[in-house]
């Protein structure tokens, strides 16, 4: 075949190629790699001590900021709980938003991870929309090594909240912010006939090559602690 043509070939399979990968599954990755990038760097990570004993985390991938007078935040992500076992369940589909008032313009990509201390949190994000701060309390997470888990202890914070944009890593405040349930993502990607607590308690019936990656990802970063 001559070469023209197989590059003509090539140019018409491309976009059949893509859109082949859902946008769940590219979710799936851009979350394992926004972990992978994170705890690569000791003195930058989530502290062991506080995964250990993670009940549930959630990766948001590119939650966009923008404003102009009026600001506010979107991204979706995924969200795995701690199952019986000590692993993580398949990842569930979320959507986080959040809005401010004020002067502002301009927007930004930042990348947000959440860990929960405790399996209400989670139950309540099962049952319908949570907010952080108001559902549950939630304050800046530690970062680094040897950082301790509980800076704040008079607070007792069940969520610990991170954020990555520009290559920085560090706590966030995220009183305000909403999650949800992406019922239409999760069912685009496992079927309608799987729900959120089937998805919770591992009864999928069998789980996506990405979505199993992400659990086992979850499960090497945070080992059931002791």
């Amino acid at each position: 075949m001559p070469r023209p043509l197989i590059v003509l070939v090539l140019l018409l399979l491309a976009p059949a190629a893509l859109a082949a990968e859902s946008r769940e599954a590219i979710k799936l990755r851009d979350a394992a790699d926004v972990l992978t990038r994170i705890m690569s760097i000791p003195e930058q990570q989530i502290p062991p001590a506080l995964l250990s004993d993670a009940q549930g985390i959630a990766v948001i991938p590119g939650v966009i900021k923008a404003g102009f007078f009026v600001g506010g935040r979107f991204g979706r992500g995924v969200m795995s709980v701690r199952t019986e076992g000590g692993g993580f369940s398949a990842p569930v589909f979320i959507t986080l938003t959040a809005g401010s008032l004020g002067y502002q313009f301009g927007a930004q990509s930042t990348d947000v991870i959440l860990v929960f201390k405790s399996p209400r949190s989670i139950e309540a994000i099962r049952r319908g929309k949570f907010t952080l701060g108001a559902d549950a309390a939630v304050a800046a997470g530690p970062v680094g090594r040897s950082a301790a888990a509980a800076t704040d202890i008079e607070l007792k914070a069940e969520i610990y909240s991170y954020s990555r944009s520009r290559g920085l890593f560090a706590g966030v405040a995220l009183e305000g912010a909403a999650i949800q349930v992406d019922i239409a993502a999760n069912n685009a990607f496992y079927g309608e006939s799987v729900d959120t607590d089937a998805l919770f308690k591992g009864q999928t019936g069998g789980t996506p090559e990405e979505a199993g990656k992400f659990s086992t990802l979850l499960g090497r970063y945070a080992p059931r602690g002791n």
